[in-house]
């Protein structure tokens, strides 16, 4: 077990050194990188790589490398994205966020492969049951994990906070802050002035030290895994197989009913990290304000998507997506009417705070709806629920340059007015298919098969 534990723990701590620069170097994007709208069109461009790398690329980077070099070589790709951002241009940033995303889904899929023929072959030496050890390591994984969002955004406030272009914001400034912005790439003269180069190398730097760490870390102490097990593990379909599936599965009527609640979760995400940071806090508040809000939002979100998979066995999960898609409603509305005023400095934190609360919801309940619906078809049902949330990331990033925010807030809210009836429908069908006896009511109040799904579901990869 303690080898077993090691390695476990290196993947862990490696994806926390890694997640902790990217995470905050994506929160950063639209503030730092707004000149054109660079910043956000790199990460429509990541998520589009994304999407096609999840397709095809994992399968076959994983037979040729091995899970752990996989994994070695998919970090590379991070940081060569914190090594693009030194010199932020369209002819460095784009190619560095293509790369990202290729290099994205391997990454992802080689982690969930090592864990899980780890967790196996323990659990087979031990005679234990493999789903416990399995679900044990995943446990452990994402425990370290969930903390990278706290650590990347605090960096980056801390070094941001020590800029000298703070100062007072004038009202007239402030009103180009907010849901009617001024569409322009300096929405202040203050506020949004962009950070001394020095600090700005400063973060780089420090961002791209800790992705270099987890490179190293994961090439010196992670044990590569048994070949006979992992043959076994990448011969299981061929390369092609879960794009074929993919596109089958949208013959079920209830998948492409969820296809607009798989897509919001990603136009709620991008909104939250690429306007409401850009627009209303790095206006308002300046640049170095952006890693706490970002803070907030993750710190409450790891700790409600614990609450949400614990107590929706008590709930079900109905009443969870109504309480969510009242709290974003309420954010939404908050955002179009609110005008931002530093002196009101707590809605900069309760507006992303609730936000938390209601991703939660959809990350813990839309992956534990996809697993419990599609029990007997789960690779296609989760490479439809990669697909769709990228879209919406792509889409949202795509426009995020050419719109107000009050269009796009209106956008996110008529993707969520759509979602819900949509859901409704598949819980209509759900209720009129399936007998609603004892056994029926536990699985879809998400008892411990929703907490399973949700750790080893597609939403980690995006991260």
């Amino acid at each position: 077990m303690e080898r077993n534990l090691k390695n476990v723990l290196v993947i862990s701590f490696g994806f926390l050194l890694l997640f902790t620069a990217y995470s905050g170097l994506q929160s950063l994007q639209s503030s730092l990188n707004a000149e054109e709208g660079l910043g956000v069109a790199s990460l429509s461009v990541l998520y589009a790589a994304l999407t096609l790398s999840s397709m095809f690329l994992p399968p076959i980077i994983i037979k040729k490398l091995g899970c752990k070099w996989t994994i070695a070589v998919s970090m590379c790709c991070y940081v060569a994205y914190s090594l693009g951002n030194f010199y932020a241009s369209w002819y460095t940033l784009i190619p560095t966020s293509m790369i990202l995303g290729l290099g994205g889904a391997p990454l992802w899929s080689a982690k969930c492969t090592y864990l899980t023929i780890a967790g196996t072959l323990y659990a087979e030496k031990a005679g234990k049951s493999a789903r416990d050890i399995i679900n044990q390591y995943f446990g452990i994984f994402f425990l370290v994990f969930q903390t990278s969002g706290v650590w990347g955004n605090l960096i980056s406030s801390l070094i941001l906070s020590q800029s000298s272009n703070q100062g007072e914001i004038s009202e007239e400034d402030l009103e180009c802050c907010g849901a009617y912005d001024c569409l322009t790439d300096t929405t202040n003269s203050t506020g949004s002035e962009r950070p001394s180069d020095s600090l700005i190398y400063t973060l780089l730097g420090v961002y791209s030290a800790s992705g270099v760490l987890a490179v190293l870390l994961v090439i010196i102490f992670l044990d590569q895994i048994k070949s006979d097990q992992a043959e076994t593990e990448k011969e299981k379909t061929p390369f092609w197989s879960t794009f074929l599936a993919t596109l089958r599965h949208l013959k079920d009527k209830r998948q492409c009913l969820l296809i607009p609640l798989t897509m919001y979760s990603g136009f709620e995400q991008a909104f939250l990290s690429g306007d409401f940071s850009k627009s209303f806090v790095t206006c308002a508040l300046g640049i170095q304000y952006v890693g706490y809000m970002m803070i907030c939002f993750a710190g409450i979100n790891s700790l409600c998507s614990l609450l949400f998979g614990k107590i929706s066995q008590f709930t079900g999960r109905k009443l969870l997506f109504a309480l969510a898609a009242v709290l974003n409603t309420s954010c939404i509305i908050t955002v179009l009417l609110w005008k931002p005023d530093p002196k009101q400095l707590a809605v900069f934190f309760v507006i992303p705070g609730l936000w938390g609360v209601s991703d939660a919801v959809w990350q813990t309940q839309t992956n534990a709806l996809y697993g419990i619906l599609f029990e007997k078809n789960k690779e296609a049902a989760f490479a439809n629920y990669r697909l769709w949330e990228s879209v919406g990331f792509v889409i949202a990033f795509a426009y995020s340059t050419k719109l107000q925010v009050y269009i796009k807030a209106y956008i996110v809210l008529s993707v969520l007015v759509l979602s819900m009836l949509t859901y409704g429908a598949v819980e209509y069908l759900e209720a009129k298919s399936s007998p609603g006896t004892p056994a029926a009511t536990k699985k879809e109040n998400g008892g411990p098969h929703s907490q399973e799904t949700h750790m080893q579901s597609s939403r980690d990869w995006i991260e």
